[in-house]
């Protein structure tokens, strides 16, 4: 086991500027920068190396509600079948961290380096000694706002983060190119708006071969025996090319299974229409509750937007509820074989609740194909 060298406590060296003008002193522990980003909440308590590497967390600083952060390090980068077997992409996503009490010393069998010098190596800030109880109680108040990490004494938090970063969130993680992965009989056509890796190991599980493709590729002129729509980053608005793609899709009888963003655009290619979460929903502790049967699950989030339910086509239905706030959390087809979660069935780092979905899904292809 490998331990940092703890530093003092008292060594407040930078600090988190809220557009609101609130600003929370801290300590840095990652890459020492200042960055702009929107700041939002998750209330995990375990797999904070899944959820820095979570594409939907793109330009945003990351509140990290849980106590303890750090104390298991960071796991080796390795490959399984083709993609990282610890982490849910190649890279750290979060445009800066932030919690409480940072761990300096990890211990972990599978630990190969501490959670700061990991950061430091993907140029991403952190700081730690942050109130976050006070400061998630003001974001679920106001609401996630555009705020700034910096070290040192300069800087601003007043632009919107969008302005800086990019204007299509989706396109600067979505693939550029197409990618297969296994060898399987059941062709799974997988539209990366930000795919999380954890997606694409369960669907290897089944006798698949899945072909993962830029995020506005042409469905269509494909052949496929199912199609998946990933989760993503920022407004779905912004992603009008997968909706018009979606509603050629529609015209084929192949299942179709929408996670996350991938729900939200199914909805929006139906007709319905989307809107943004006050502060949104980021844990892995969410209960939904079904349509259909009336059972209660706990689910893995990560989403700032939601789907009116009542701006629904006739032929479409509420699959799943959120039973904190009422929200849209899944919708299905009445007649067809097209589905949608917003919430995260895969749930790298849990809970695997609502992992039966990709069952389902894989039924539906068989049948389809038989």
């Amino acid at each position: 086991m490998k331990e940092n060298t703890p530093k003092p406590r008292n060594e407040y060296d930078a600090a988190l500027k809220l557009q609101n003008g609130l600003s929370f002193k801290g300590m840095s522990f990652g890459y020492k920068k200042q960055v702009e980003g929107e700041v939002v909440f998750n209330t995990a308590m375990t797999a904070y190396p899944e959820s820095l590497t979570d594409p939907s967390y793109t330009g945003q600083i990351l509140v990290a509600t849980y106590p303890l952060i750090g104390n298991y390090g960071i796991p080796p980068s390795e490959l399984l079948n083709g993609i990282q077997a610890n982490f849910e992409s190649d890279s750290v996503h979060i445009a800066g961290l932030v919690v409480t009490d940072y761990s300096w010393r990890y211990s972990h069998w599978k630990a190969r380096e501490s959670l700061g010098e990991w950061l430091e190596k993907h140029r991403v800030p952190a700081i730690c000694n942050v109130d976050t109880r006070e400061l998630t109680r003001i974001l679920r108040e106001e609401g996630c706002m555009p705020g700034s990490i910096i070290i040192g004494n300069t800087g601003t938090a007043d632009k919107e983060p969008e302005e800086q970063l990019f204007q299509r969130p989706v396109e600067k993680v979505s693939t550029r190119e197409v990618k297969t992965y296994g060898s399987g009989k059941h062709r799974i056509m997988l539209v990366d708006c930000g795919v999380k890796y954890n997606i694409i190991r369960n669907l290897l599980k089944y006798d698949t071969r899945v072909i993962q493709v830029p995020w506005d590729y042409d469905v269509s002129k494909d052949e496929y025996d199912g199609l998946i729509i990933s989760n993503g980053p920022g407004d779905p608005q912004l992603c009008g090319p997968v909706v018009e793609n979606l509603k050629k899709a529609f015209l084929s009888e192949a299942p179709i299974f929408g996670i996350c963003l991938g729900s939200q655009l199914m909805g929006m290619a139906s007709g319905g229409r989307t809107y943004k979460l006050k502060y949104g929903h980021r844990s892995h502790n969410q209960p939904v509750i079904c349509s259909l049967d009336h059972r209660c699950y706990i689910t893995s989030q990560n989403h700032g937007y939601a789907l009116e339910s009542t701006s629904l086509g006739e032929e479409w239905e509420v699959y799943f509820s959120n039973l904190n706030d009422g929200s849209c959390e899944g919708i299905r087809h009445k007649n067809r074989p097209f589905f949608a979660t917003q919430f995260h069935p895969e749930a790298s780092g849990g809970p695997t609740d609502t992992a039966f979905l990709f069952d389902d899904f894989m039924d539906l292809v068989k049948a389809y194909k038989s």
